[in-house]
């Protein structure tokens, strides 16, 4: 008997000894775990209020922006201090862009994912240049083929060479609170000129802006400011 009870104390003990060892296995996963929460926390709170990286889809902004460049995006920025030849990425929602997807949910929420990842791009946001800014009379084109402000033509050394300044006429006012966002690649950019007949008549709203470009992040080759 003495034997016996040897035993199942020696398997009793050896028992406690497994689960004494499990217990900080399982304390150091749970930490693992919840520090990848909070990371995962902290950095969708900075990427919703501080900076955000969208991924360019199209070549309306070249030579600026390259179609697959990830471009790093200040969300602090004032809108109302923008100035013209600044780059703004906005919320097309309502004027660039249909305001209701009609994507079934499962497809929404894979975009979603592609958007926060900077894998893919959104179809409701968009990242073009401020052409005018309220108080501004925006038009073209003038006695050389310029845009014109406020009567006065001025340079765009930033149009892809080779591209008219626009190829369609007009003339808008800005009203206050708006702007007016042409792309750098003027051949290939759909832009505010051709929402002229639309509601809004393609001015955007200030509030639509959601940040301000500083940098392309990659590819590695192209990472630099803006």
């Amino acid at each position: 008997m003495p034997t016996a009870t040897r035993a199942r104390d020696l398997r009793t003990t050896g028992s406690h000894a497994v689960r004494r060892e499990r217990q900080p296995r399982v304390r150091g996963w749970r930490s693992v775990v919840l520090a990848l929460l909070a990371a995962l926390l902290v950095t969708g709170v900075l990427r919703g209020t501080v900076v955000d990286v969208y991924w360019i889809g199209s070549d309306s902004m070249q030579p600026t922006v390259q179609p697959g460049d990830r471009v790093l995006v200040d969300k602090l920025v004032d809108p109302s201090a923008l100035e013209r030849g600044d780059l703004v990425v906005f919320d097309g929602r309502g004027s660039f862009a249909p305001l209701h997807s009609d994507d079934p949910w499962p497809v929404q929420v894979l975009q979603t994912l592609g958007r926060w990842t900077g894998l893919t791009g959104s179809e409701s946001v968009y990242l073009k240049r401020v052409a005018g800014v309220p108080g501004d009379t925006v038009s073209c084109c003038g006695p050389s083929g310029r845009i014109e402000v406020d009567g006065e033509e001025i340079v765009e050394d930033y149009v892809l060479a080779g591209d008219r300044p626009s190829e369609i006429e007009f003339t808008v006012e800005v009203p206050e609170g708006r702007l007016w966002l042409m792309g750098d690649h003027r051949s290939a950019s759909v832009d505010s000129r051709h929402l002229l007949g639309a509601p809004g008549g393609g001015l955007v709203r200030a509030d639509k802006v959601i940040g301000e470009p500083l940098a392309v992040l990659w590819p590695r080759d192209r990472a630099g400011q803006l």
